[in-house]
């Protein structure tokens, strides 16, 4: 059995495991271990899965670990900060974390690597999705925890919903947004080029897209099937009642568009790990 399918077939049934007993249980005490298994099994396979496609000898574990833990924490406090500092409620509210959040992580690639002598496109892919899932793991487990809290007191069942989805969309999340500008980053280098700073600009554009798609498929199902009165309570700031088949609409919009988007960065991914590879050494 390869290594990566081992790892999450194991990690799935330790998870399953640890659901079901918490469940029986009612153990708080199990919480942390259900929110961190859930929220690292998706992001840990595919790096494992990713490094064992590539087998570069300057891909180690120290550095994969280094890219997973520091960068994906730095990208963590770094996104954290500055959407604090800077963003407010606003139209391109979601532009502004795109921007933000994959510069931080480029910036968390950029320096857990700076030591690496040699590059390629895609030891660029591996270590930049790396950082990515990194990050990913570590705001998974903070929606997973957030997620337990509601008005009725601790809810189990609303954590596990929210791994769970979080883990399926993880694949075509943040690990390969920040794949992507690690292969372009490596092409170039390492250097800060015209290349690097446009992919990083559609990158982020491709994760603002992500994180508004529910506001976009409401506001397409409006303009396909609004009703006159439910534009009038709109104008004077009620939510309106919506119809079987807005919902219906509504749910294919959303996750179509989600789906438009993954494939934009799969085959963008794609081009980059297709590219002829050549390794440069730094200082020659």
């Amino acid at each position: 059995m390869r290594p990566w399918l081992r790892i999450f077939l194991i990690g799935l049934g330790l998870w399953v495991a640890t659901v079901v007993v918490t469940t029986v249980t009612a153990n708080s005490t199990l919480i942390p271990t259900l929110v961190l298994l859930g929220s690292f099994l998706v992001p840990v396979t595919f790096v494992v899965w990713a490094h064992g496609r590539d087998r570069s000898p300057d891909i180690t574990v120290e550095l994969l670990f280094n890219c997973f833990v520091i960068g994906g924490v730095l990208g963590v406090l770094g996104a954290s900060a500055l959407e604090t500092w800077l963003l407010k409620p606003s139209l391109v509210i979601f532009l502004g974390v795109g921007l933000i959040e994959e510069g931080v992580k480029l910036a968390a690639l950029l320096f857990v690597t700076r030591h690496l002598l040699r590059r390629t496109a895609r030891d660029g892919l591996v270590l930049g999705g790396t950082v990515g899932f990194g990050f990913a793991a570590f705001e998974s487990a903070g929606y997973a925890f957030n997620a337990l809290f509601t008005e009725d007191g601790l809810s189990l069942r609303q954590l596990v919903e929210t791994e769970v989805l979080r883990g399926i969309l993880a694949p075509v999340g943040h690990g390969l947004w920040t794949a992507i500008i690690g292969g372009v980053l490596f092409a170039a280098h390492g250097r800060l080029t015209g290349k690097v700073i446009m992919a990083y600009l559609g990158v982020a554009l491709l994760h603002a897209l992500w994180d508004s798609m529910n506001a976009i498929a409401i506001g397409l199902t409006l303009v396909f099937t609004g009703q006159s009165w439910q534009f009038s309570q709109l104008r004077i700031g009620r939510v309106p009642r919506v119809t079987e088949q807005q919902v219906h609409l509504y749910t294919v919009l959303d996750w179509g568009g989600l789906l438009l988007i993954s494939v934009i960065g799969l085959l963008w991914l794609r081009s980059i790990a297709r590219a002829p590879t050549v390794r440069v050494v730094e200082g020659r």
